[in-house]
């Protein structure tokens, strides 16, 4: 392990706002987010595979009513997020380190209002498809977590992972499906509120459009 990676990982070992192995509220928080960690009964929004946070703190700062948590598995990466969050003076952000696959293992049903799921690696090879997110077995675990109603939103570039989960958001049942092959030109373009992640960035550099789906899930 590098001295800088060893820095992140003593970071978020010292950050109350990183929940990871080796603390004791990772074991008990499952169901417990808002009475044991945000103390606040405000709507709670995941982004998934959150990298180095830039949705979760972007999105917390423009919305000090609700309790937002990046989720990722690299630990390098939400430290960043982790210590951007401390120096804005953001209550309403936190950090879970865990495979997202183990996510109902950290969220009780209905716990959640929003899940985000903003540029995941799209795993393209056909034997890679169990791994993707919107697969149906990920779908199937948010709709147990989200509220009745609740609402998941993915941003992607790649054109074939987001075509593949128009069709598994419609197979699932999702009702009030919205999308857009090119974000920054449809009216959808208010709802990310311009927040950009640095792969989105450049992206969206290299001329690449985005492509935008909504709908709400949960069960009814």
């Amino acid at each position: 392990m590098t001295r800088r990676k060893s820095q992140f990982f003593l970071q978020n070992a010292e950050s109350q706002n990183v929940i990871e192995v080796g603390k004791p509220i990772y074991k008990t928080i499952r169901g417990r987010w808002r009475t044991d960690y945000f103390r606040n009964e405000n709507p709670i929004v995941l982004e998934l595979a959150c990298g180095k946070g830039e949705y979760t703190v972007g999105l917390a700062q423009a919305f000090p009513d609700k309790n937002f948590i990046g989720v990722d598995i690299k630990g390098d990466r939400i430290a960043r997020g982790s210590k951007a969050a401390q120096e804005l003076g953001l209550t309403n952000v936190a950090f879970l380190r865990t495979d997202i696959n183990f996510l109902h293992e950290f969220f009780a049903e209905q716990e959640v209002n929003e899940i985000w799921i903003t540029f995941p690696d799209p795993q393209p090879r056909s034997r890679q498809e169990k791994h993707r997110l919107t697969h149906p077995r990920f779908l199937t675990m948010y709709k147990d977590l989200l509220v009745a109603g609740g609402t998941l939103h993915l941003k992607t570039d790649s054109p074939e992972l987001f075509a593949y989960s128009l069709e598994q958001v419609q197979v699932m049942g999702c009702t009030d499906l919205q999308s857009t092959t090119d974000l920054y030109n449809s009216q959808l373009n208010t709802i990310h509120i311009g927040i950009k992640t640095t792969y989105e960035q450049i992206f969206f550099n290299k001329g690449f459009t985005i492509n935008y789906l909504q709908c709400k899930m949960g069960v009814i």
